[in-house]
C-alpha cells in the first residue's frame, strides 16, 4: 500500500514515489516467491499504478507548464 507522508523525504521531488515503488517492488510475489529482481518484475507489469505516478512526476519536472501549475507531487 501506498504510504502518503506528512513529512516529505528530502533528496528530490518524486523521493516519495520512487521509495513506494521500491517497496511495492520488494514486497511483491514475483521477488519473494518467484525470486525475480524487482527489474523483471517491473517490466512483468507490477506496481503499475506506482510507475505510472512516478513517470509522470519526473515528466512533470521537465514540463514547462509546471511553472504556473506546479509540479506534480504525491
Amino acid at each position: 500500500m501506498p504510504r502518503y507522508y506528512e513529512a516529505k523525504p528530502e533528496g528530490c521531488a518524486c523521493a516519495g514515489v520512487k521509495g513506494d515503488l521500491g517497496v511495492c517492488l520488494l514486497q511483491s510475489d514475483c521477488v519473494l516467491k518467484e525470486g525475480k529482481s524487482p527489474r523483471q518484475c517491473l517490466k512483468a507489469g507490477n506496481c503499475k499504478v506506482l510507475k505510472y505516478s512516478f513517470f509522470e512526476c519526473k515528466r512533470s519536472m521537465l514540463d514547462a507548464r509546471s511553472r504556473f501549475r506546479g509540479r506534480k507531487d504525491y
